[in-house]
């Protein structure tokens, strides 16, 4: 992906987007000397909570986005903020605790990225992690599949692999590393009505949606956003008072190293 983050369209689901980050806190337990590090930290959501439980400990936000990372560094709750890509950041020093909500889907082969992220701990530190387990729902799988008929000559998932495997994989790849916690969560999510589209797509637009909208002009991606559009209103369907009750699967872990 080529464009920025728009931090504005991510944080219109703030609250929702927090959510995950604050349980996910709550399950890490004691730490040893380091530094807490928020991984793919965003406009810094999780930043005041992190700053909160460990108040001790110097916070330092990572991105690899310029806008991004400008929207956290002004909540004032990092001691620092690196513009880094997670695949090739190293504090430099042992870390206490590797907080990623929410940016590690983004990232490819698993496989190697852990264990390199737990090597970056501190005897007894802590890697925690969420990412969103959504890809085979409706809200990310009708993106796939009309892009791929509309499309063809730019969208082609063939062989494609969900970002995230599932629990059993990340307990057997984390099991060499330490102690792992791994559990999922499905959120019944209430998003409020809306003027300006349905509701789950201006959810997706700024997340799941800006791969597909970079390799699209205007005209095609208001054609795209159209079909989507009709095919989420019966997916998920309007309450009574215009709302849609949106679940959301998310998957998490907390690894203690040796």
């Amino acid at each position: 992906m080529t464009q920025d983050w728009n931090p504005d369209a991510y944080d219109r689901f703030q609250d929702l987007r927090l959510r995950p980050a604050l349980d996910l806190i709550a399950r890490v337990g004691a730490l040893p000397h380091g530094k807490v590090i928020d991984l793919g930290c965003g406009s810094g959501a999780a930043a005041a909570a992190l700053a909160a439980r460990w108040p001790d400990k110097k916070l330092v936000g990572v991105d690899a986005s310029p806008a991004m990372i400008a929207r956290a560094a002004a909540t004032g709750a990092y001691r620092r903020c690196d513009l880094a890509d997670i695949r090739s950041w190293d504090p430099g020093k042992p870390s206490a605790l590797i907080f990623s909500n929410a940016a590690l889907q983004w990232v490819g082969d698993h496989a190697g990225l852990l264990p390199r992220l737990a090597r970056l701990l501190a005897p007894g530190g802590t890697l925690a992690v969420q990412m969103p387990v959504q890809s085979g729902a409706p809200s990310h799988r009708f993106l796939r599949d009309f892009a791929a008929e509309m499309f063809p000559d730019r969208f082609d998932f063939t062989g494609w692999v969900p970002p995230v495997a599932g629990p059993m994989d990340y307990a057997r790849l984390l099991a060499p590393l330490g102690q792992a916690d791994i559990w999922t969560t499905e959120y019944i999510q209430r998003l409020p009505a809306a003027r300006d589209g349905h509701p789950v797509r201006l959810f997706t637009e700024s997340t799941t949606m800006r791969p597909f909208a970079e390799k699209l002009s205007a005209q095609e991606l208001a054609q795209l956003i159209a079909r989507y559009e009709a095919a989420l209103h019966v997916a998920y369907p309007a309450e009574a008072d215009g709302s849609v009750l949106f679940p959301f699967r998310r998957l998490f872990f907390v690894l203690r190293v040796r």
